[in-house]
């Protein structure tokens, strides 16, 4: 579990793998896991059923955001927001704006629409919007070791889902970013944000979009030292759950959750976190317009999943 610098990766590469190091010796249990992230239209159908309302749907409560303006206590979700110029990659607030009425309806802002897009992944959910899907699926989230064996298919100590090429014989095998990141995308592979799932081929293990389209939540808390931990302490290390506290340094006052996959918006000019052992993160309140998730099962499900 864990990833060192790929081949041929600059220091982009490089700086994605620094919390994922060093490479360490996991055990899972046997589980079983959705073949593709929660879509739209299983989202849908569980708000139908229970009524729920998203965290982004809810207006901001004034206490829990002490010192924020009235004005800036509105429902909405973080959205990526490209400016129309080339900018210095040291500041990921020059391309992500807070949108009022961004939600999993309206992935983008009031302006945007789901309709027609059931077989694409919801997105805009925050982790406790997870979590209540997964508790009326009957499911619940991966672990970050159950989401990562998953993802690699029985394919050990490769950088990519698929293999050693990011694209083998010249084809696209994960919803990626091209262009020049932040302010120009080109959509080469047919897509500006997110994909239908199943579009592109699954892993050995019959999974779908392990790499690119949607960032996935894992019920681990994340820290960058982590593994560190783990690989201290010499030995296989049996179905772990993430450290029991979170910590960020850039951000110490924010609890956040592991996300693995990468997203749409993955390059290696920036975030190449479509390398398989590489790991993302998130405050758990926070949905954005790439990221979605994807449950499992300990049992064997009743029907397939």
């Amino acid at each position: 579990m864990g990833a060192n610098d790929p081949p041929n990766m600059d220091d982009v590469g490089m700086k994605a793998t620094l919390d994922a190091r060093p490479i360490h010796r996991v055990y899972v249990d046997g589980f079983f896991m959705d073949k593709t992230d929660v879509t739209n239209g299983q989202f849908a159908e569980f708000v139908k059923a229970t009524g729920y309302v998203t965290v982004a749907e809810r207006v901001p409560r004034a206490e829990d955001y002490p010192g924020a303006r009235p004005e800036n206590l509105v429902a909405g979700g973080v959205v990526f927001s490209p400016p129309d110029h080339s900018v210095p990659l040291n500041n990921h607030l020059q391309w992500w704006s807070y949108v009022k009425g961004a939600n999993w309806r309206h992935p983008s802002g009031p302006k945007s629409s789901i309709e027609g897009k059931g077989n694409y992944p919801v997105v805009q959910v925050a982790y406790e919007d997870a979590l209540a899907y997964a508790k009326w699926a009957g499911k619940r989230l991966p672990t970050e070791a159950e989401w990562e064996f998953a993802a690699r298919g029985g394919l050990a100590g490769k950088p990519f889902v698929w293999g050693d090429e990011f694209r083998p014989h010249d084809k696209f095998m994960a919803n990626t970013f091209q262009g020049h990141f932040p302010e120009k995308n080109t959509a080469a592979d047919g897509f500006s944000e997110t994909s239908p799932v199943e579009h592109y081929p699954a892993n050995p293990y019959g999974l779908y979009d392990m790499a690119g389209n949607v960032w996935q939540w894992t019920s681990d808390w994340y820290r960058p030292d982590y593994y560190q931990q783990l690989a201290s302490q010499g030995s296989v290390a049996r179905n772990p759950r993430g450290p029991e506290n979170p910590y960020d340094p850039s951000e110490p006052t924010e609890p956040k959750k592991v996300h693995r996959g990468g997203s749409y918006l993955c390059t290696d000019q920036y975030c190449s976190r479509y390398i398989v052992g590489t790991r993302g993160k998130g405050e758990v309140t926070t949905g954005t317009n790439h990221l979605g998730f994807r449950c499992v099962v300990t049992r064997a499900p009743e029907t397939a999943p």
